[in-house]
């Protein structure tokens, strides 16, 4: 789905990329965490729409790994085609959420 990543910080600590899609469009995602399941990191994505927004709370999942033999240092994200893969990540996810919803109640 990916062919290059662009990652820009803007307005402070909100993070996007820019996937390049296997049909030549281009959709931009807000990166709402990189998280770590079983010594492998993955990166949870949100697509946003032409007006940067995500209405229907959709989120994408990758591998995520940081080639450090590329000069630019530009991340690599790959599909998670294994199912039982993909359902650990989503479940670290789950838990990340509830742990940012618990937060929110502290403060």
């Amino acid at each position: 789905m990916k062919k290059e990543n662009e990652i820009e910080e803007i307005q402070g600590e909100e993070m996007t990329v820019t996937l390049d899609l296997d049909d030549g469009s281009h959709v931009n995602c807000a990166v709402v965490t990189i998280f770590t399941v079983e010594s492998k990191d993955y990166i949870a994505l949100m697509p946003l729409d032409e007006n940067g927004e995500n209405s229907d709370g959709t989120v994408w999942f990758y591998r995520y790994e940081e080639d450090l033999s590329d000069s630019n240092k530009e991340p690599v994200l790959t599909y998670i085609e294994d199912d039982g893969e993909f359902e650990k990540v989503e479940e670290a996810f789950d838990e990340y959420l509830d742990s940012c919803e618990f937060d929110e109640l502290i403060e």
